[in-house]
């Protein structure tokens, strides 16, 4: 691979990662290649690459949001999700402790 990237790379900041999926992206490289070349899983690259994707995404929208409020509300979601399976955890429990007094009578 050309460009910006050397060999050696031992800390992949934000540039280095943007400058390798701009050349994956414009074909200059491939996953499989930039794998080997830089000594990176291919998933490692691929979720770089689809991060880039969701990025470019939401700054092409009519009303992006920026990262801080995407970050917040994926944690609201999941504290939603979180206090939902707990309620139902707890019911269970309920539910199971009520049918064992019964099996005991």
């Amino acid at each position: 691979m050309s460009g910006p990237l050397e060999d050696g790379i031992k800390r992949w900041t934000a540039k280095r990662k943007s400058a390798l999926v701009i050349e994956i992206i414009q074909g200059k490289t491939t996953v499989a290649e930039a794998s080997r070349s830089y000594d990176l899983t291919p998933s490692e690259i691929e979720n770089w690459v689809d991060d880039a994707r969701k990025g470019m995404e939401n700054a092409l929208k009519a009303s992006p949001l920026d990262v801080r409020q995407q970050y917040e509300k994926q944690l609201r979601d999941l504290q939603e999700a979180y206090g939902e399976a707990m309620l139902e955890l707890r019911a269970r429990k309920k539910l199971q402790a009520l049918l064992d007094a019964e099996d005991d009578k």
